[in-house]
């Protein structure tokens, strides 16, 4: 049985830790509300900038003539996932969610005889997939230094991957984030982007014909690189929200263990310091009726 010094040690090192779960908790909340904002705003350019290139993808006669990123390289032997997660730890399953499902997909595309290639943006994303997948990530980006996400870092990003597109490095391009819905709400979500995949209403003109200027395809041209920058963003919003949103709740769940802990520690010492004291005070009685 530990001593009670051992016993007081232990519950001081639990308060310290419950005064740093408690102050992480507080900081994820106060950065979460900026986050969710910006999150939230990229969504409606993102769905709109969707809804457009599905409205004049519709309208491309000629598909033979269309810009590869569209149409594809007619193959789908090479998939290359971007697996987007958070730089740092401290956050519940929000990490581990992310990597499942691109694992998953990766285990999927194997089992059907596909090339599978990955693109790790986050650190803890890449040190979980490279104990299984070291040899198939071709590329690791990291923004531990990046204090507020701009489009900047996103459209590096997609430069990137449309230059290994261009070279042949794959055919079929996969986003992986978590889109965030709540605190204790966040949906990992896996986005097709090369090819892109339009959904919903996207490409339906409710029967009004557009005409364009300059060409489609020339409008495509430059519109299909900088959606792949605008999506990739929008899922770095998306992330950061998320994470902070997990972070919230993993250190709110923290702070409350530790309080159990700490009650129980403390009834412990208090059981065991008053068990020797009764020890000590018969020892006494007996010594002095011995006499």
């Amino acid at each position: 049985m530990p001593s009670l010094k051992d016993m007081r040690v232990r519950i001081a090192a639990t308060k310290a830790t419950q005064k740093i779960t408690k102050a992480m908790q507080m900081v994820a909340a106060s950065k979460l509300r900026r986050a969710q904002a910006a999150a939230e705003a990229a969504r409606p350019y993102a769905e709109q900038m969707t809804k457009v290139l599905g409205n004049i993808a519709a309208a491309v006669g000629d598909l033979g003539a269309a810009p590869r990123l569209l149409v594809g390289t007619g193959s789908e032997r090479v998939h290359l996932l971007l697996v987007c997660t958070a730089e740092r730890g401290l956050c519940g399953p929000f990490n581990s969610a992310i990597v499942r499902l691109a694992r998953e997909r990766a285990n999927a595309l194997m089992a059907e005889g596909k090339e599978v290639k990955f693109f790790c943006v986050g650190r803890k994303g890449y040190e979980q997939l490279r104990r299984l997948y070291e040899k198939q990530i071709i590329e690791h980006i990291e923004l531990r230094a990046v204090r507020t996400l701009a489009f900047e870092h996103a459209e590096n990003i997609g430069e990137k991957i449309v230059r290994l597109y261009e070279q042949g490095a794959f055919d079929v391009c996969t986003l992986f984030f978590s889109r965030f819905k709540s605190v204790i709400a966040q949906i990992p979500t896996a986005q097709q982007i090369i090819p892109p995949v339009f959904e919903g209403d996207a490409g339906n003109n409710n029967g009004v014909v557009y005409e364009y200027e300059p060409d489609e395809d020339e409008i495509l041209v430059e519109l299909l690189p900088r959606n792949i920058s605008v999506q990739i963003f929008r899922a770095l919003l998306e992330n950061a929200a998320s994470f902070y949103g997990a972070q919230m709740s993993a250190m709110d769940n923290a702070t409350r263990n530790a309080g159990e802990m700490i009650r129980k520690q403390t009834l412990t010492y208090n059981r065991t310091r008053q068990a020797m004291i009764t020890k000590e005070l018969i020892e006494i009685i007996s010594g002095a009726e011995a006499v």
